[in-house]
């Protein structure tokens, strides 16, 4: 059975840090490119970032130089490192495993179970 599964959400204070973790069971996320997306109420879907198979990484403008991707094979997840978090931020951050990259966004998902549900990042005094 496919899953993907966010965790490392939280409520944390203007400037602060988060790394979000996206980990998998029933494939392998080393054969798949992984993008992060989010989402805030009322507004449109954002791709954030994208990170493909050779470890190639793209970053949306508005998170470039605060984000970081990355892959860890040995713990079999990919990580979204988040730094000087703002409230603009705020979202529901989902990952999902697709074929490449278009830029910043991941494309070519197999299936709707090769997204997560999401874990809720909240930036606020």
């Amino acid at each position: 059975q496919v899953q993907v599964v966010e965790s490392g959400g939280d409520l944390v204070q203007p400037g602060g840090s988060l790394r979000l973790s996206c980990a998998a069971s029933g494939f392998s996320l080393d054969y798949f490119a992984i993008g992060w997306f989010r989402q805030a109420p009322g507004k449109e879907r954002e791709g954030v970032s994208c990170i493909s198979t050779r470890g190639d990484t793209y970053y949306a403008d508005s998170v470039k130089g605060r984000f970081t991707i990355s892959r860890d094979k040995g713990e079999k997840a990919v990580f979204l490192s988040m730094n000087n978090l703002k409230p603009e931020d705020t979202a529901l951050y989902k990952c999902g495993a697709g074929l490449y990259c278009s830029g910043f966004d991941v494309d070519a998902i197999p299936r709707e179970d090769y997204w997560g549900q999401g874990t809720q990042v909240t930036v606020s005094s």
